[in-house]
């Protein structure tokens, strides 16, 4: 069982940022701001967007590999697409060293787990799987925030080799940004978030999708108003990303479409029965529970 420690966080000679889009950018951006960092290096796949982030003052020095982004990095942050984590990971182990700290920032956590145990082997120690519940509908480099982790939870996902100077500079790291830092194993992660998050994205999208696609779909949303608004709102979000993170905790948020489409079917058959009673005691109990319930800004994500 891992405790988190009250390590400070340390001055970095040179961070190194694989993937300067919005999360990787906000990264560096904060960082800087909380004056944690003598030099930045950056990567992403496309040169533009390196370019971009130079530019803009996100990074110092843009390179052409994410194998150069390590070198000579005492934190590297991983802010790639969850499918890429793997790929990256094969590209820069031969530089990952014992003493580094590397992170992710992917919305799933068993899938970069496992990819981190494939590839990294004795110096799967310096990895520390993490998630910021932080995000924009909007990604890229233009939209990066150096406010973006202030007041959010960052949850932790370690493995059973990672170390504990890593997994506390980790914590460390997260909280001088202002997060609230969380520590849970990577299984418990995917399963929470399958409810929270991803299911609530992919029925955004699938109600934008059943609309669109009738007859008169566009005539319907003509007179939509701010409620379709604010339940659409993350409908807008990257599509890559989301198709990534659908794919890769596709066996939790089954089980939480499965749930879902359990809960809808009985409403769906009240309103069919006409029985006004139990829809009225179903709607009363969601309701209460929503009120119950109050969002903090640290669990906001897009």
């Amino acid at each position: 069982m891992f405790k988190l420690g009250k390590t400070k966080p340390v001055m970095f000679e040179q961070i190194g940022i694989i993937g300067c889009g919005l999360m990787g950018s906000s990264f560096a951006l904060a960082m800087k701001k909380a004056g944690l960092v003598k030099r930045i290096v950056g990567y992403s796949k496309s040169p533009t967007t390196t370019a971009k982030a130079l530019k803009m003052g996100v990074i110092d020095v843009e390179v052409a590999s994410a194998l150069q982004a390590v070198s000579g990095s005492n934190l590297v942050l991983l802010a790639v697409p969850v499918s890429a984590t793997e790929p990256t990971l094969k590209a820069i182990k031969h530089l990952v060293t014992a003493d580094m700290l590397l992170m992710d920032v992917g919305s799933t956590k068993q899938d970069v787990v496992d990819a981190a145990r494939r590839i990294l082997g004795t110096m799967l120690g310096s990895f520390v799987p993490a998630h910021p519940i932080a995000g924009k509908e909007l990604s890229g480099v233009e939209h990066a925030d150096g406010n973006l982790y202030t007041g959010r939870q960052v949850i932790l996902t370690p493995t059973a080799k990672t170390k504990v100077a890593q997994l506390n500079q980790a914590q460390a790291v997260w909280t001088a940004l202002g997060c609230q830092v969380k520590v849970m194993p990577p299984e418990a992660h995917d399963a929470a978030f399958a409810a929270v998050s991803h299911l609530p994205h992919l029925l955004a999208f699938a109600l934008m999708n059943s609309i669109t696609s009738q007859e008169k779909g566009e005539a319907f949303l003509d007179l939509a108003g701010t409620g379709f608004r604010d339940f659409t709102r993350i409908a807008a979000s990257d599509p890559k990303m989301w198709h990534d993170i659908f794919l890769a905790n596709r066996i939790q948020l089954t089980n939480q479409i499965d749930q879902f489409k359990q809960t809808l079917n009985v409403l769906s058959s009240l309103i069919a029965n006409d029985d006004s009673a139990s829809l009225t005691s179903a709607l009363a109990k969601a309701s209460y529970e929503r009120s119950q319930w109050k969002l903090a800004d640290k669990n906001q994500e897009n």
